[in-house]
């Protein structure tokens, strides 16, 4: 499969498409192939040096749609010098065969499920949800499962570099994306050109420490929001102090616990204390968001109408208006609990559930039992996290916010730390991941790194 060259075709607004066939399984590699959709933006201007690939992260985000959305908010002078190439990682997006295990009704039963049982029978409901899920992807996907993770994506990506013609790989993966990335250069490091990794997961981390850590990295994004808010006189969490407004905060997702906030889209969803949570989670993700997160906390307080905080949560999760969603979570769902080993014991997960909740009050259940269908996962790895060296790969840049709400910082320190070649730069700021968000410190560094190889100075802090 590595002698195959990308036949291209037109698909509109300058974009070329393609495909790229990868094996089902590695140790059969010649048996039936999996079929990844790739698309380009070619270079302009005479200058080209190879592609830039990208991976918008998830797991679960579609590289192509990426590349259609962000391709030409790349600098003009990696535009001149690499086609920007999107593609859809094995078991995502338009990739064949994809994850599909689920309706759109199942997933928004799950998504509205209580993610703060207060009883047996809130633990029940989860447990019930979470199996379903799990079941429903055991029936209607059994022989992909296996083959999803991001140790087969990680080839999948050698393999789409000898396809585009590149000798080494130049690459921008955010959030999930550093994980794919850092895989690859463990797996390839003399086939590294350079490689961006932008708002990094640690690979060393348990699923445990993941989830907890996760949680704090929203409640510090909260905190963030809170004290911005709290200067503002239309703040809807009052003017008070930062914990105040935190305050308000907690009582509003215990008073939807109890009674669920108005669904202004008459589409049958229970807007409850899970799904006013996902509507705040989403709307941390870029700083941009926060005036309609604002605007979305007056609504539910002051009217008790959590329409706009529903439509932020759809955003996340991909949903679309007529109650269909993306692949996005499923695909989501399964590679993550593939990649790592959960606890197969509902005990655990309560004790993880309650650690959480100890350290990131707001979040900490929220983001821990949304896990819970890796519990019953039918297949996972049982091989323990470790750190990636990378040895023999050239200089890795690893991108991290200070305080980013899904990927925290102390992971991108402990990435760029383990890796060989690792340089870590910072952004002191919000939102998640730093690159394409408009700081011209972060934009002038990571541009020159891809165009040149050059890295930026160690410890580099942007602000």
């Amino acid at each position: 499969m590595y002698s195959q060259r990308i036949s291209w075709r037109d698909c509109g607004n300058g974009f070329q498409c393609g495909t790229v066939q990868v094996p089902f399984d590695y140790s059969h590699p010649s048996g039936r192939p999996i079929t990844l959709p790739v698309i380009r933006l070619p270079a302009e201007g005479g200058q080209r040096k190879g592609s830039l690939v990208l991976n918008p992260g998830g797991p679960g985000g579609s590289g192509v749609e990426f590349a259609r959305s962000s391709a030409r908010q790349f600098g003009a002078d990696l535009r001149r010098n690499f086609d920007i190439v999107g593609f859809d990682p094995r078991g995502v997006g338009q990739s064949r065969p994809t994850v599909r295990c689920l309706t759109g009704k199942q997933l928004d039963k799950f998504f509205e499920t209580d993610t703060s049982p207060d009883n047996p029978a809130e633990v029940n409901a989860l447990v019930d949800v979470s199996k379903m899920w799990a079941d429903e992807c055991k029936n209607h996907i059994p022989t992909l499962l296996p083959y999803v993770g991001t140790a087969n994506a990680a080839h999948d990506m050698d393999i789409l570099r000898a396809a585009l013609g590149d000798q080494g790989l130049t690459y921008y993966g955010a959030s999930y994306g550093t994980y794919l990335g850092a895989y690859y250069a463990e797996e390839f490091p003399k086939h590294v050109r350079a490689l961006v990794l932008d708002g990094a997961i640690d690979p060393k981390l348990s699923a445990d420490e993941i989830n907890i850590e996760q949680a704090k990295g929203f409640d510090t994004a909260t905190k963030a929001f809170a004290a911005d808010c709290v200067k503002t006189r239309d703040c809807p969490l009052g003017t008070g102090s930062t914990k105040s407004a935190l305050g308000r905060l907690s009582q509003l997702f215990a008073q939807a616990d109890r009674r669920p906030l108005r669904n202004g889209l008459n589409d049958g969803r229970i807007v409850d204390e899970s799904l006013v949570e996902l509507g705040v989670a989403a709307a941390l993700y870029n700083k941009q968001t926060w005036p309609v997160l604002k605007f979305a906390l007056k609504s539910a307080i002051d009217n008790n109408d959590g329409t706009t905080l529903l439509r932020l949560g759809d955003l996340l999760v991909e949903r679309n208006r007529d109650g269909s969603y993306s692949n996005q979570s499923e695909a989501n769902m399964a590679v993550n609990c593939v990649d790592k080993p959960y606890a197969r014991d509902i005990a655990a997960w309560k004790d993880q559930a309650d650690r959480a909740k100890k350290e990131a009050p707001l979040f900490g259940q929220f983001v821990v039992w949304g896990t819970l269908p890796c519990g019953y996962w039918p297949v996972q790895d049982g091989t323990k996290p470790k750190p990636f060296a990378a040895e023999g790969a050239k200089p890795i840049v690893v991108v991290g916010t200070t305080r980013d709400p899904a990927t925290p910082y102390k992971w991108a320190q402990g990435l760029a730390s383990q890796l060989k070649s690792g340089v870590l730069l910072s952004l002191d700021g919000d939102g998640h991941t730093a690159y394409l968000q408009g700081n011209p410190c972060i934009t002038t560094a990571v541009d020159r790194y891809l165009v040149t190889g050059t890295p930026p100075r160690k410890g580099t802090m942007c602000h």
